[in-house]
């Protein structure tokens, strides 16, 4: 028999730590992984990983639209118009005027308009054109004269330098160059107004057709939210466009007759670009009243210059003061700070254009928002009482409703 037990060599295992097994396993199951994604900063994260998302597929669809902006632009021009003309359509077919000829008339009458306006330009240029090149070479005459009574000093080596410099720029390769794309760009041009003639006219005739094919698919709520979303767009489209036009014929009126008053060479082609860029808020009827006081400036001196200003900065308090909230007081209104940023965007991303189309895009953006869930009484409101007589007919049981637009 054995005393002694034979000890055991054997190394003795660590205490096990069992807490901290424990937040090891924790750690890595599926359930505490899923875990860290429903705290305070998961949350945050999978909020801001979804921003992103949005964000980019929102800058890769407008990547993809300035590349045909060819075809969008024509596109976004014709629909504005169609909404602008809207109400004469629907005068027209409600006196037993067929769609299509309806259509023919709007158009037809549209284009004589705008044909009368280019002609009236181009024979006020014609005829005036000497008489502005004399005036404009005098003032740049005076302009030195006076450029050379100032303090700093401006010999006429300096000047001389400045025509050379004018001169051969005009007759390098780099101008032709220019007039080359000037070229490409009028092209462009051209294929887009006949484009927005063939878009524009079919819109005239079908626009409420073309709406419903695009709502067969929907039923229930989804399809009254689709005619809400048309029937509101064409309302700001056209009340925006309509409203801006009477605001720049006024424009365009007044600066045009204080020009004519004193006789400022090319008034009538001046009156016709304010009235162009007051389609462009806030700065596009300054940016074009500039540009009269200067033609002033040149062809009639700095009194009669300064003249024009004054008409200039009360026109703009008239339009302010008055005629915005009158005249506008159907539309949708937009904050200027949003305005601002529309301007911009769409400045950089189609140019004049785009500043042009951005604002009443964003108008009927923020409108379609307001109507997504239901009527917007504010929306409502801005609505003549006729339209609204209309809409109620059209909604009443019993009648065969549709989507009005263009």
């Amino acid at each position: 028999m054995r005393l002694f037990k034979r000890p055991d060599t054997t190394p003795a295992e660590p205490p096990r730590d069992d807490a901290l097994e424990r937040d090891i396993e924790d750690v890595s199951t599926p359930a505490a992984l899923g875990s860290m994604w429903n705290d305070r900063l998961g949350r945050w994260s999978t909020r801001s990983l979804q921003v992103l998302i949005v964000v980019a597929l929102a800058a890769l669809a407008i990547w993809a639209l300035v590349q045909v902006k060819l075809l969008v632009i024509p596109v976004l021009i014709s629909i504005i118009l169609a909404a602008a003309a809207a109400p004469l359509v629907g005068w027209l077919r409600r006196h037993g005027v067929s769609p299509i000829l309806a259509a023919w008339i709007t158009l037809l009458g549209g284009i004589l308009l705008l044909s009368a306006v280019i002609t009236l330009i181009v024979f006020a240029v014609r005829d005036q054109w000497g008489e502005l090149v004399i005036s404009a070479n005098e003032g740049f005459d005076e302009l030195i004269a006076w450029l050379q009574t100032l303090p700093v000093a401006i010999d006429q080596a300096q000047i001389n330098a400045a025509r050379d410099a004018i001169v051969e720029f005009f007759t390098s390769a780099e101008f032709g160059t220019g007039a080359l794309a000037g070229v490409e760009a009028a092209a462009e041009v051209l294929t887009g107004a006949l484009l927005v003639v063939v878009l524009l006219f079919f819109l005239l005739k079908d626009g409420d057709r073309i709406w419903a094919f695009f709502l067969r698919p929907f039923r229930g709520a989804q399809l009254a939210r689709g005619r809400r979303i048309g029937e509101t767009s064409v309302n700001v489209l056209g009340g925006y466009l309509r409203g801006t036009a009477v605001i720049a014929f006024v424009d365009a009126a007044a600066i045009g007759i204080g020009l004519a008053i004193l006789q400022v060479p090319l008034a009538l082609p001046l009156a016709v670009i304010v009235f162009l860029g007051s389609f462009i808020p806030i700065v596009g009827a300054t940016i074009t009243g500039i540009l009269a006081a200067l033609v002033a400036l040149v062809a009639n001196g700095p009194g009669v210059a300064l003249i024009v200003v004054a008409i200039v900065i009360g026109v703009n308090q008239l339009e302010g003061n008055f005629l915005q909230p009158v005249v506008m007081a159907q539309s949708l209104k937009l904050h200027p700070l949003v305005i601002l940023i529309a301007l911009t965007a769409g400045t950089i991303l189609a140019g004049i254009v785009g500043a042009v189309l951005s604002v009443p895009i964003a108008a009927v953006g923020w409108a379609m928002i307001k109507v997504w869930e239901g009527p917007d009484p504010s929306i409502e409101e801005r609505r003549s009482l006729g339209r609204r007589r209309r809409a109620a007919k059209a909604e009443a049981p019993g009648t065969a409703g549709g989507t009005p637009v263009a």
